[in-house]
């Protein structure tokens, strides 16, 4: 949802690189096109108007003046802004010392907060409690069988005595649920309530009330992100007649500006808990400022992705596959549909992609990325025999126009998967050599094979190449890589005899700029902090 205003900042800080030192008139520009994009982002104009101030002070500030790269130093000033008007730290649930814990949910009719019920109380399952949901909205019509569909979704207990449409006390079906709870071992009550279709007294009181009888020990404000300006004045408002202890944005999926996640937690003084990614009940995160402010500034969400891989791949799976690679044994197609699988239980392949460092750049790939893909190549691999996917070398025309048949689809698809199949086996190869062996899922090194040469992704990092390119690095003809210029290969002799005396050493970290770790030690990537294992061969 942010993509308006990710692409705007990133297109600002590209003016800012390469600069030695920034002048007060370079620091000007960029924050004058900040504050743009943050007006078009429909933030409020006092939020604006604090964060631009504070980024103006530390820009011109010995912070950054007195950076080696003034221009990153910059980037890291707004997004530390950034992580500060989301909300700073990342705010979890308070559960009560005694069950059960009483959630409450308050909004605006229309803001998502029965298919957040759902999805807050699938989320609470996946963490080991046992919620019961509440059907205390008994005024929207047909709200309380609402709710009963989407607990049989989340595979949550609802208790709904009353069947709504204007009938039924609400306060006293939210008193008498605690009761309930305690009898059926249920250690989370979300308490469901009714909305308006604007702030009235009614509806103030009614919250109020149920408020006052459960003695929530949480209640969750749930707004609607795509309402931009007006959700600080809905904020506000309900911050004063409930007085909510977090906030909840739904809707986080749509195609609007963003204005609410930017604004909210700033004007209110209230932590976002929680966010509502899309239509599924998996898609439901809990929210960290900081990982939202990397999004935004196109740095990626890394341990969102690492975390979404741990939770869906199945660990013994992961173990035998990386017993395995160990072992130098070769990455077969029955390990490739098993990390099919995984990838599919993560959710969409746009968003996951999405999360990736830089990836703005891509946009218009990912937009036009099928989602129906991942089911196309799981049909092919599928519809191999079991000796065809242990050894995929077998596979000739006449089997390879088999299988499309059998998948309902072309030779020329079978050919693609298994060119990225072979790229994925020498990665694979690649991960044992370099003393990885680290898999998807454990956080270990070589990341989600497949995952990057998906059909239909055109040139993205790591994607299938549009057509084969013979491998370069040594000239046709001369042996060794030898230079034609006789003096250039009297310095290449000399240079290799200097290695076998022990005279040389290769340079260290040349890829990040020529650092110079003194000659004491090698980098290990083994040194790696928590987090970077899926992206570097060694990492933890």
């Amino acid at each position: 949802m942010f993509n308006s205003l990710s692409d705007r900042l990133t297109a600002t800080f590209k003016n800012l690189r390469g600069k030695g030192r920034l002048s007060e008139a370079d620091v000007d520009a960029t924050i004058r096109e900040i504050r743009r994009a943050l007006l078009d982002a429909d933030v409020a104009l006092p939020v604006v108007r604090a964060f631009i101030g504070r980024i103006r002070e530390r820009a011109l500030s010995e912070e950054v003046s007195g950076a080696l790269n003034p221009g990153q130093q910059v980037v890291k000033v707004v997004n530390d802004e950034l992580v500060g008007i989301l909300g700073g730290e990342t705010r979890r649930l308070n559960y009560a010392k005694r069950p059960p814990t009483v959630i409450m949910l308050a909004g605006l009719q229309g803001a998502g907060k029965t298919t957040l019920a759902g999805k807050l109380a699938h989320w609470l399952k996946s963490e080991g409690h046992r919620p019961m949901l509440v059907a205390a909205d008994l005024q929207r019509p047909n709200a309380v069988n609402q709710l009963e569909i989407v607990g049989e979704r989340a595979g949550a207990f609802v208790y709904a005595p009353e069947p709504g449409n204007g009938v039924g006390d609400p306060v006293q079906v939210a008193t008498d649920s605690l009761e309930v709870a305690k009898s059926k071992l249920h250690d989370v009550v979300i308490v469901d309530t009714a909305g308006r279709l604007g702030i009235d007294e009614e509806l103030m009181q009614q919250a109020a009330d149920i408020r006052t009888a459960v003695d929530p020990d949480e209640v969750l404000f749930v707004i609607d992100a795509m309402i931009g300006q007006d959700a600080v004045k809905t904020a506000e408002a309900f911050l004063e007649g409930v007085d909510f202890t977090g906030v909840v944005l739904s809707k986080l999926d749509g195609d609007s500006r963003g204005g609410a996640a930017l604004s909210v937690a700033e004007v209110t003084g209230k932590p976002i808990m929680f966010a509502s990614t899309g239509e599924s009940m998996k898609e439901f995160e809990q929210f960290h400022p900081d990982r939202m402010a990397d999004r935004i500034l196109d740095m990626g969400d890394i341990l969102t992705l690492i975390e979404q891989a741990e939770k869906n791949f199945d660990e013994k799976e992961t173990a035998k596959l990386q017993k395995k690679v160990e072992a130098g044994e070769d990455f077969d197609l029955n390990d490739f549909l098993t990390q099919m699988s995984g990838l599919k239980k993560m959710g969409s392949m746009k968003k996951m992609l999405g999360m990736m460092p830089g990836m703005s750049q891509y946009k218009d790939q990912l937009e036009n990325f099928d989602e129906r893909e991942v089911d196309r190549v799981e049909a092919i691999v599928r519809s191999m025999t079991p000796a065809e996917r242990t050894n995929p070398k077998i596979l000739n025309g006449s089997r390879r126009s088999r299988i499309a048949k059998g998948a309902g689809t072309t030779v020329t698809a079978v050919n693609q998967l298994m060119e990225r199949f072979t790229q994925a086996q020498k990665m694979m190869r690649g991960m044992t050599r370099g003393g990885g062996g680290g898999m998807p899922g454990a956080g270990g090194g070589g990341g989600m094979p497949g995952m990057g040469g998906m059909p239909g992704m055109g040139s993205m990092p790591g994607g299938a190449p549009n057509r084969k390119k013979k491998a370069s690095g040594k000239k046709k003809g001369r042996k060794g890589g030898q230079s034609g210029n006789p003096a250039k290969r009297a310095q290449q002799a000399q240079a290799l005899e200097d290695k076998k005396a022990g005279k040389t050493k290769d340079p260290v970290g040349s890829a990040f700029g020529g650092v110079d770790l003194d000659g004491e030690e090698e980098f290990d990537m083994k040194n790696l902090p928590k987090g970077f294992g899926g992206m570097f061969p060694g990492g933890k």
